[in-house]
C-alpha cells in the first residue's frame, strides 16, 4: 500500500519548501519531489499542451513553462484543464515512487506543493513550511521578476498560508534567514525520527 510511511511536506509558493527539503535530505530523510515529477510529465505531454492551449505554448517540442504559467495563473479555466490533464498522471507516478519507498521502511517525505488544494493523497502527517504572505510576495517578485499583481494572482491560486499553518502536524517557520530555517528543519527532523525531547 502506498504512503504507509509517508509524511507530506507542503506550504505556500515561495515559502521555502525546496530549501527545507534539501536540508531534510541532508539530515537523512528520503524525498519524493512532486514538482520534479510534474515537470517531467509536463514535457512528456508537450503535444497535448499544444493541443489544449495552442502552439505558442510549445517550442521545438518543449513546453514554454513561463508562458504557460502566465496563462494558468490568470485564467482559472485554463488551470483546471491543465490539472485535469496532469494530476491523475502525477498521482499515479507518485504512488509508484511511494510504494518503492515504503518497501525500504522508515519515514520519508513527499513534497507536494498543492497537497491541501488537490486533496488527492491519503497522507496523515503533514509538514507545512511557513512564511507570512507579505514575505512570500516579496520573494516571488524578487525571484521570478513578477509584478505585484502577478505575485498576488499566484498567491490567490492557493489556499492561504495561515490556513495551511493551522492544519500542520509539524511546522517549519521560514520567515527569517537560512540559519533559522536550518534550526527549524533540524527540530522537525528530530521530532519525526524520534530524537526530539518528547520522544
Amino acid at each position: 500500500m502506498a504512503f504507509k510511511h509517508a509524511i507530506a511536506l507542503t506550504g505556500g509558493i515561495a515559502s521555502g519548501k525546496s530549501t527545507a527539503c534539501n536540508l531534510l535530505r541532508l539530515y537523512g530523510l528520503r524525498i519524493i519531489d512532486a514538482d520534479a515529477v510534474a515537470r517531467d510529465l509536463l514535457q512528456r505531454e508537450a503535444d497535448a499542451v499544444g493541443e489544449l492551449f495552442g502552439p505558442e505554448y510549445v517550442s521545438g517540442g518543449t513546453v514554454d513553462r513561463k508562458a504557460l504559467a502566465r496563462l494558468i495563473f490568470s485564467d482559472k479555466e485554463a488551470r483546471e484543464r491543465l490539472e485535469a490533464l496532469l494530476h491523475p498522471k502525477i498521482r499515479e507516478e507518485i504512488e509508484r515512487l511511494s510504494e518503492a519507498q515504503d518497501r525500504l521502511g522508515g519515514p520519508y517525505i513527499v513534497d507536494i506543493p498543492l497537497f491541501y488544494e488537490t486533496g488527492a493523497y491519503p497522507i496523515e502527517k503533514v509538514i507545512v513550511v511557513y512564511a507570512p504572505r507579505e514575505v512570500q510576495k516579496r520573494r516571488l517578485i524578487e525571484r521570478e521578476g513578477l509584478t505585484e499583481e502577478e505575485a498576488e494572482a499566484r498567491l490567490n491560486a492557493q489556499i492561504d498560508i495561515e490556513e495551511k499553518r493551522r492544519r500542520a502536524d509539524y511546522l517549519i517557520d521560514n520567515s527569517g534567514n537560512l540559519k533559522q530555517l536550518q534550526r527549524e528543519c533540524e527540530r522537525v527532523f528530530d521530532e519525526i525520527t524520534g530524537n526530539g525531547p518528547f520522544n
